[in-house]
């Protein structure tokens, strides 16, 4: 669970040789010697287990999800809070 994280790394490239990989790298022996370029999102100390709907997250939760749907160019349509089925929220 990401509540009480802050703050909250993301790796957003590698580096290697000089060179910025913004996708995974091209070669295996170039991610096994490549560093991470990390972005530091705000984190929360909120517990959402008991949240149902995205609009009661906590904002940095939402800034987040948000940030990861623009890093992997696709929309997050299903975020779970808990471990339990009821505890996935349906997104938009």
């Amino acid at each position: 669970m990401l509540s009480e994280l802050s703050p909250i790394k993301v790796c957003v490239a590698y580096r290697y040789g000089g060179e910025r990989f913004e996708d995974f790298p091209p070669h295996q022996s170039i991610f096994h010697r490549a560093e991470p370029v990390y972005e530091e999102l705000e984190g929360w100390w909120e517990d959402v287990q008991g949240t149902a709907a995205y609009g009661d997250l906590p904002a940095a939760t939402r800034k987040y999800v948000e940030r990861l749907q623009e890093l992997v160019r696709i929309p997050i349509r299903v975020l779970s809070v808990g471990p339990a089925r009821e505890q996935s929220l349906t997104l938009a």
